[in-house]
């Protein structure tokens, strides 16, 4: 699957460690299969925790997804953690694939602070709120707006951004835009897509593999029940 999101012409592909089903064994093979393809690989960690992020920094994605950042503090202390010193805590090793299991280790060293791309959830609404606090922190290079969790939060529906939930999802991008950050943000279809860029989202990821599949199996069954049954869906087929 993630070799198939390489070729498929994306830009930049999340390996969700939050809620989806790979190990970190899983990962390393995820990032090896994209890595001929020209594709950037975010991966979303499932804590803010320094052991977390080093073996997943070790592997050598071009970045990294934190969720739910509520402030300013967290945003920074993701940083440190991420970070290698002087401007960081992250312990750095010669062997890891991402300083190329030691021959770009010099490189590596010189260049993975600047290079990591840091994107930060906003999914609650203290997120909301300290927005402009979160985009203004150094490093940081998108805010990216968590719809379900953010909607849960709010206490609104997220399938189109309206009423509250617009309000606050155009806080988002307008904090982003003032500190000359990304807004980001992920949809179930291109409808929503369209929603978000005309808030200013430039960093948008749509759908999943495993909503794909599981759409385009639901789909092949109800048309081959349509079709034997003179095109009028049959109770079970309509029942899917």
């Amino acid at each position: 699957a993630a070799e198939m999101a390489g070729m498929a012409g994306f830009d930049w592909l999340l390996f969700d460690l939050e809620h989806g089903t790979s190990e970190y064994s899983d990962l390393l093979h995820q990032l090896q299969a994209v890595a001929s393809c020209p594709v950037s690989s975010i991966v979303r960690v499932p804590e803010i925790d320094a052991a977390v992020f080093k073996r997943v920094l070790d592997l050598g994605p071009d970045g990294l997804m934190v969720p739910n950042v509520r402030n300013a503090d967290e945003a920074a202390e993701c940083l440190r953690l991420a970070r290698i010193p002087p401007l960081g805590v992250r312990g750095a090793a010669q062997s890891t694939r991402a300083s190329g299991y030691g021959a770009g280790y010099s490189t590596y060293l010189s260049e993975v602070n600047r290079s990591l791309t840091f994107v930060a959830q906003i999914e609650s609404a203290d997120g909301v709120e300290n927005a402009d606090g979160i985009a203004a922190v150094n490093g940081v290079d998108v805010l990216f707006v968590g719809p379900t969790d953010l909607s849960v939060d709010l206490r609104t529906e997220a399938d189109r951004p309206r009423g509250a939930f617009r309000d606050a999802v155009q806080r988002v991008s307008d904090a982003a835009r003032k500190h000359n950050k990304a807004a980001g943000v992920l949809v179930r279809d291109i409808e929503q897509a369209a929603d978000y860029l005309e808030l200013g989202y430039t960093f948008i990821a749509m759908g999943s593999d495993r909503g794909l599949i599981a759409s385009g199996m639901r789909r092949n069954a109800t048309a081959l029940r349509d079709l034997t049954t003179g095109g009028k869906p049959s109770t079970t087929a309509a029942a899917q």
